[in-house]
């Protein structure tokens, strides 16, 4: 039998469902087909937490070097695309700055001071669209504070992540990607060879140089921007809808400030930002119930491996006082764990307390639907709220 022919769920699965609504069809392949081959991915779809572990903790089988990962065409080598030693001299001079203490110490006033700008500049009129007028402007400041680029401002720092995104969506849609991102790109490693220079401003990127080339510095600090902003405003976005959807969990956060915690990773386990992560096999190995072939892209579902219900009881249900809801893959496992994912917590934490407590009658806008949306990415497009003026 064919492997399409093995795989029936499988065949039947389009991009166009996975982007809309995945949720019914990924429970589906992970009760019947957990390893299925996907013909509209051109891979393997990996939808049981268990499996799911076992791609991403073995760097060795399931790779992310290979000439096919789409954001190494466009900004080269760097932590997110390199495995093993190479991996690990990449990723290391990046991590101090991004461990609890140091992120509590180093980010925390200036989330608080960001968060409450945009909510006293959005407060008086009483309805506003938060993914483009809160979470992505707070999580474009706080990546531009993070990488301190000289003479970068957020707006420069959106219009760069804006053409990087689309060259490597247009990769991974398998088109050519257009000039707007190599010339993003290069204007970025500009701005990182003169924050370098400058020996009298310490900064994360200077520090970096002092053991990787300016180019890999570069290549490093897009992919941080990168992840720092598409999934930190879909984290903020994305558990701002699960809160204002369950009116019954918001009087519950209200009422009990820890609960927040819960909710965030209960949002992040429900709808993680990224989606999938990509991984390609080194060898031919056996999965679960599929032999997966040498070169073989295998696609690990987040989203279908966080609603395991082996793992996670009654898993489409938002708990806010779920005692497992950190077990969520959200940031992914193994070598390639969200460096940042601290930051991204304490950063939606933050936006979301002060947004509850400022705007004490913020609910959603009825006459505007809001649902996440994205194959990899997933977010709402738009998230409209209202809220009762201050007299």
């Amino acid at each position: 039998m064919s492997v399409v022919g093995s795989c029936p769920l499988g065949a039947a699965t389009t991009l166009a469902e996975l982007a809309r609504d995945p949720h019914p069809r990924l429970a589906l392949l992970r009760a019947q087909e957990p390893v299925s081959w996907v013909p509209e991915l051109d891979g393997w779809l990996v939808t049981r937490r268990d499996l799911a572990l076992s791609v991403m903790r073995d760097a060795e089988t399931f790779t992310v070097d290979d000439p096919r990962f789409s954001t190494a065409q466009v900004v080269g080598p760097s932590m997110l695309s390199l495995d093993g030693d190479h991996h690990t001299r990449h990723r290391e001079p990046f991590t101090a700055p991004f461990r609890p203490r140091a992120v509590r110490d180093g980010f925390a006033a200036f989330i608080a001071r960001e968060t409450d700008r945009l909510i006293t500049a959005l407060e008086p009129t009483g309805a506003a669209e938060l993914r483009r007028a809160f979470a992505g402007p707070l999580a474009v400041a706080v990546v531009t504070e993070a990488l301190g680029l000289a003479g970068a401002t957020g707006d420069t720092v959106l219009a760069w992540y804006d053409s990087i995104v689309r060259s490597v969506s247009d990769i991974t849609a398998g088109h050519a990607a257009g000039p707007a991102g190599v010339v993003a790109y290069a204007q970025l490693r500009t701005a990182v060879e003169v924050t370098v220079a400058d020996r009298n401003a310490p900064s994360l990127l200077a520090s970096a140089a002092e053991r990787l080339t300016v180019p890999e510095v570069a290549s490093n600090a897009a992919v941080l921007m990168f992840g720092g902003i598409e999934t930190t405003e879909a984290m903020i976005t994305n558990a701002l809808l699960h809160l204002l959807r369950h009116p019954d969990q918001l009087v519950l956060v209200r009422a009990d400030a820890d609960l927040l915690d819960g909710a965030l990773e209960e949002s992040l386990r429900l709808e993680p930002g990224a989606a999938v992560v990509d991984r390609y096999a080194t060898r031919d190995t056996v999965l679960g119930p599929a032999a997966i072939r040498r070169g073989d892209l295998v696609t690990v579902s987040l989203t279908g491996a966080n609603r395991d219900p082996d793992v996670f009881p009654d898993p489409d249900l938002f708990d806010v006082r779920r005692e497992n809801a950190r077990l969520q893959l959200a940031f992914a496992h193994g070598p390639h764990h969200c460096l940042a994912a601290h930051l991204a917590r304490l950063e939606t934490r933050i936006a979301l307390q002060h947004l509850l407590e400022r705007l004490p009658a913020l609910r959603l806008d009825p006459d505007h639907i809001a649902a996440p949306y994205g194959l990899v990415f997933r977010k709402p497009t738009t998230l409209h709220v209202r809220w009762d003026q201050a007299d």
